[in-house]
C-alpha cells in the first residue's frame, strides 16, 4: 500500500484510508469465508448478504471520493486523486466479480452436500422401513402403556389440584378468622381500659360525694350554732335585760342576787 500524498485534504485522506481498509476486509476475508462456507443455506444468505452491502458501501466511498477531486489545491493534487479513485473502481469491479464467482462456488459446494446426504437418507430409509414393520407392535404398546401413565397422571394432577383449591380456601378461612380474633382482642382492651376507667372515677366521685356530705353535715351544725348564738344575744339576753330594766335602781348587791335568782327561776 504506497503512503498517502501530504498534499491531498483531511477529509480525502480520511476516505482513502477507509476505502482501503474496507478492500482489505472484502478481498482477505469476506470473499474467502463466502467461497468455503459449506451450508446451511441460511449462513451463505447472511454471508452473501454481508459481503454485499460492504461492497455497495465500498462503492458509495469510491464515489465520495470521486467528489472531493475538485476540492483539492493544486492540479497535481486533482490530477492524483482521480488516478487513485479510477483505480478504486477497478478494483471495485474485481470485487464484484470475485464475489459473484465465490457465491457460485459455495453454491455448486452446498448442493453437491445436499445430493450426498439426501442419498445416505435415503439408504438409511431403506433399512429404517425394514426396521419399523418389526418395532410398530412393540411402539403400539409402549404407546399404549403411555397412554395409561399419562391418564392416571392427569387423574391425580386434577385430585391434588382440587386439594391445593381447598387448602387455598382453608387458609383463606384462618385468615379471616384470625382477622377477627384481633379485632375482638382489641375491642376488649380498649373496653378494659374504659371499665379501669370508670372504676377509677366512680371512687373518686364516692369519695368526693362523702367529703361533701361531712362539709354540708359540719356546715348545718356551724349554721345551728351561729343562728343559736345570734338568737341568744339578739332575742334573749335582749328580753331579759328588758325584763328587769327595773333593777338598775336597786343596790348592787341586791341586784345581783335578784338575777342570779331569775336566771336560776327560768333555767329550771
Amino acid at each position: 500500500m504506497p503512503p498517502l500524498s501530504p498534499i491531498f485534504t483531511p477529509e480525502a485522506a480520511q476516505v482513502i484510508s477507509s476505502i482501503r481498509r474496507r478492500e482489505l476486509d472484502i478481498s482477505d476475508v469476506q470473499i474467502p469465508r463466502l467461497k468455503t462456507c459449506l451450508g446451511p443455506l441460511s449462513l451463505q444468505h447472511k454471508l452473501s448478504t454481508e459481503l454485499r452491502e460492504d461492497i455497495d458501501v465500498f462503492a458509495r466511498q469510491i464515489e465520495t471520493l470521486d467528489a472531493m477531486v475538485d476540492d483539492q489545491k493544486g492540479s497535481k493534487s486533482r490530477r492524483e486523486l482521480r488516478v487513485l479513485a479510477d483505480e478504486f473502481n477497478q478494483t471495485l469491479s474485481k470485487l464484484r466479480k470475485d464475489y459473484r464467482a465465490a457465491l457460485i462456488f459455495s453454491k455448486r459446494t452446498i448442493d453437491s452436500s445436499n445430493v450426498s446426504n439426501r442419498n445416505e437418507l435415503l439408504a438409511s430409509t431403506v433399512v429404517k422401513d425394514s426396521r419399523d414393520v418389526n418395532e410398530k407392535v412393540t411402539e403400539d404398546a409402549v404407546m399404549q402403556a403411555n397412554n395409561d401413565v399419562t391418564e392416571a397422571l392427569q387423574r391425580t394432577l386434577s385430585l391434588m389440584q382440587g386439594e391445593l383449591e381447598r387448602s387455598v380456601l382453608t387458609t383463606q378461612m384462618l385468615d379471616s378468622s384470625m382477622s377477627t380474633l384481633r379485632a375482638t382482642s382489641s375491642t376488649h382492651d380498649v373496653l378494659s381500659n374504659a371499665v379501669d376507667t370508670s372504676k377509677q372515677l366512680i371512687t373518686a366521685l364516692q369519695k368526693s360525694d362523702r367529703m361533701d356530705r361531712l362539709l354540708i353535715f359540719f356546715g348545718l351544725i356551724l349554721f345551728f350554732l351561729s343562728v343559736s348564738i345570734v338568737l341568744k344575744e339578739r332575742v334573749f339576753d335582749r328580753s331579759v335585760r328588758l325584763a328587769f330594766w327595773w333593777t338598775r335602781f336597786l343596790p348592787s348587791g341586791k341586784v345581783s342576787v335578784f338575777i342570779s335568782d331569775a336566771s336560776s327561776s327560768v333555767v329550771s
